[in-house]
């Protein structure tokens, strides 16, 4: 029998592996737009958090967004924009490029927190935050505009969503992510469909190209925060933020393995600066402060 512990350990580290096929799942998609993509992605999502919200809480999921209030929406919208850059992102860089920005989220999220909810961040923390932007510089630093850096810059506003989605879940004094990223399924397909009808975009895609976002939807994303959700509760944030580093350095394994797809020097020196900071700051800050539920 494993210990309560182990088993979280594992459920993390399983929703790790499930959101690091996003980047393979992206590159195998053939014709679809990015906005298409999300529709279909955000259809299953939606349609797949409201059983599992159902079947835990035994309530509509829609209660507990009305429980949310503004910061459920905000959340939810935040995720969208995320989503949204997250696709573009890895259509436009590399796997292994846009993988190692989303990793810049967390340092994100302490500077929002501290922009605007006050939420304070400590010394160690600025130091990491300096190493991680001399990583990202370091990532960017030889991208044209018209080529990867638009990637790179997507990659950074995705982050960026998400990081708004955590502080925005502070704000609301909210421990449960799943009605938030159910709102955000209902609020990609709303916006979704407006744009693709608003840029001529066909709402049909060949078989192929729906059936890898409706298989992103479940398994990449909802599983994959089902997994997390149950696995995080009992396990402290140092843990939670080292294993994560798992999915950013299986990503670009995945693409690699079945797609050959290899990065350049500069993303492996700024990616290993990034990652450092991100273990490091994890490590400080179980040292000053105690664990925290996520």
């Amino acid at each position: 029998m494993y210990s309560a512990h182990t088993r979280s350990l594992l459920l993390v580290l399983s929703a790790g592996v499930l959101w690091s096929t996003v980047g393979l799942g992206i590159r195998l998609i053939q014709d679809a737009d990015v906005w298409q993509i999300l529709l279909y992605r955000s259809i299953s999502l939606s349609i797949f958090l409201y059983i599992v919200i159902y079947i835990r809480a035994g309530v509509s999921p829609f209660q507990q967004i009305i429980h949310a209030g503004l910061p459920g929406v905000i959340a939810g919208l935040s995720l969208v924009g995320a989503y949204a850059g997250g696709i573009y992102a890895i259509q436009h860089t590399s796997v292994a490029n846009a993988m190692l920005l989303f990793a810049a989220a967390p340092f994100l999220a302490a500077v929002l927190g501290w922009a605007v909810i006050g939420e304070r961040v400590y010394k160690g923390t600025w130091i990491s935050i300096c190493f991680a932007v001399f990583g990202i510089a370091i990532m960017v630093g030889n991208q044209t505009f018209d080529g990867s850096l638009k990637g790179s810059l997507a990659a950074l506003g995705s982050a960026l969503g998400f990081a708004a989605f955590t502080v925005t879940l502070r704000w609301g004094k909210e421990t449960e992510m799943l009605p938030s990223v159910f709102l955000s399924g209902i609020f990609g397909v709303v916006i979704t469909a407006m744009i693709c009808a608003g840029l001529g975009l066909p709402l049909v895609i060949s078989t192929q190209d729906s059936g890898i976002s409706v298989g992103m939807g479940v398994f990449q994303v909802g599983a994959g925060l089902v997994l997390y959700t149950l696995g995080s509760k009992s396990l402290p944030a140092v843990e939670l933020t080292l294993m994560s580093l798992g999915e950013v350095l299986l990503a670009p394994l995945w693409v690699w393995l079945v797609l050959g797809e290899t990065v350049t020097s500069n993303i492996l020196a700024g990616g290993c600066i990034l990652l450092g900071a991100i273990a490091g700051n994890a490590i400080f800050s179980s040292r000053i402060r105690p664990p925290a539920l996520l």
